[in-house]
């Protein structure tokens, strides 16, 4: 299969062959009114059993954040979800899913640095591979520290890492991602950890204070504004 080009288009939706199948990908370009910074960034969505999409409110407001900072998003469905295809893998399919995406990334736009982003599920597959994919900056929204997912073997990426968490949180215990955050070895860089108060797992009322906390903890990590 012939790998479709960058789209233009704001918007665009596209397939790539995946490692199990169709991949289904919406790429989303910078505001009109930014002026547009050298990044990708690659947003994940949650638990695909649970209803998680590329569309999910977390994810899309979390794309909108960074677009509204210069930065190119792109959302994808793991394998099962809309018009993706194959079977859910507990991780480990999603995580080669993730691999095909930022191949892709990468080799239409290799002069851009890549991010990795996610939301729950799509935090722990994005944190499983960011050591191999060496992201120039790694977002986890609500890491489902202490749940199924075994954090202890994905390791520690040691690149600049953004993590935010609602301290109300009725899915992932907030204080499990404190003290997790917390026992990160002191030898990497540093992890900005956001806590917003009285927040849910979904942000339900708080999505504006989650665009906040995307805008602000990534500015001192966005490259040069784009010549041209």
């Amino acid at each position: 299969m012939t790998l479709p080009t960058f789209p233009a288009a704001p918007g665009a939706a596209l397939t790539l062959d995946g490692p199990a199948g169709a991949l289904e990908v919406v790429v989303d370009h910078p505001e009109a009114d930014v002026a547009p910074r050298p990044v990708v960034a690659i947003v994940c969505h949650p638990l695909s059993t649970e209803g998680g999409s590329l569309h999910n409110k977390v994810v899309t407001m979390a794309a909108r954040a960074l677009r509204e900072s210069g930065v190119t998003t792109v959302r994808f469905n793991f394998r099962s979800v809309g018009q993706s295809a194959g079977t859910f893998d507990e991780g480990v399919g999603e995580a080669d899913d993730l691999r095909c995406v930022a191949a892709w990334v990468r080799t239409q736009r290799p002069h851009a640095r890549l991010w990795l982003a996610g939301f729950s599920f799509g935090a722990y597959v994005s944190i499983s591979v960011a050591g191999e994919l060496r992201p120039g900056l790694l977002i986890s929204i609500a890491p489902p520290v202490g749940r199924s997912w075994d954090f202890e073997r994905i390791g520690v990426p040691d690149m600049p890492w953004l993590v935010i968490q609602g301290d109300a949180d009725e899915i992932v215990d907030a204080q499990a991602v404190y003290d997790w955050v917390d026992g990160l070895a002191a030898d990497r860089p540093p992890v900005q950890l956001v806590k917003v108060p009285e927040t849910s797992h979904f942000f339900h009322g708080k999505l504006m204070d989650l665009r906040g906390a995307v805008r602000n903890g990534v500015r001192m990590f966005l490259p040069p504004e784009q010549a041209g």
